[in-house]
């Protein structure tokens, strides 16, 4: 059977994934340029051809999947529903589930951008992205009424703050948290930043289907690194 020959994007997009894959099983340190060429089945001068080096691979990499993560949560935000429903489908999408194995590459990331201006600066780009998506929300239904909140910009970052962290926890501890007690602490946190009682917020969302996202990062499965 005759090898289908794919154009310059769709390698790319092939390379971007099992980059992204291989990071997150192996970490950023440990991966090699031969590792991704290994999952496809192609030559170490392929791969370098595309990306010249492992640090812009890793750099590419890691932006192709928190794009992804984007453009899912601007499908969630965007959504014809009320703001209030929004972002609580958001934040439990946001916080990670099962293996996490999506919130590992995020982690790995995170920790590799302290050693490289290049890929910190883009961390720090598309953090800015994923509050500003939330605080455009938030401002959206405080301005309808349909909460209180007089800084959006400051709740979009505690809320991030506050999910990041536990992500953390429950990635590198497994086990340290139950689920569901992290999902009960995040409606507390969304309730209190829109100015909401936050045991009637949880009495009428907590039951909601649970539909976190767990493999954040995890391009073609869910950021916000900082």
């Amino acid at each position: 059977m005759a090898r289908v020959r794919l154009n310059v994007a769709e390698r790319r997009e092939d390379l971007l994934r099992a980059a992204v894959g291989q990071i997150e099983a192996r970490g950023v340190a440990a991966v090699r340029i031969s590792d991704v060429a290994a999952v496809l089945g192609v030559s170490n001068a392929l791969v370098l051809y595309h990306f010249s080096t492992k640090e812009k691979l890793v750099a590419a990499a890691f932006a192709h999947a928190a794009q992804g993560d984007l453009d899912q949560l601007r499908t969630l935000l965007g959504r014809p529903d009320s703001a209030l429903a929004r972002l609580h489908d958001a934040v439990r999408w946001y916080a990670p589930a099962g293996e996490a194995k999506g919130w590992r590459l995020w982690i790995e990331s995170w920790a590799a951008a302290l050693r490289d201006p290049a890929l910190r600066e883009l961390a720090r780009a598309l953090d800015q992205r994923w509050k500003a998506a939330l605080a455009e929300v938030i401002a959206e239904g405080s301005a309808a009424g349909e909460f209180h909140c007089a800084d959006p910009v400051s709740a979009a970052w505690r809320l991030t703050a506050m999910l990041d962290g536990l992500a953390v926890q429950m990635t590198s501890y497994e086990g340290s948290l139950p689920r569901a007690t992290m999902l009960e602490w995040a409606d507390e946190a969304l309730a209190r930043e829109l100015g909401l009682d936050s045991a009637d917020f949880t009495r009428t969302h907590g039951q909601n289907s649970d539909s976190g996202k767990g493999d954040r990062g995890a391009a073609g499965d869910r950021p916000a690194p900082s």
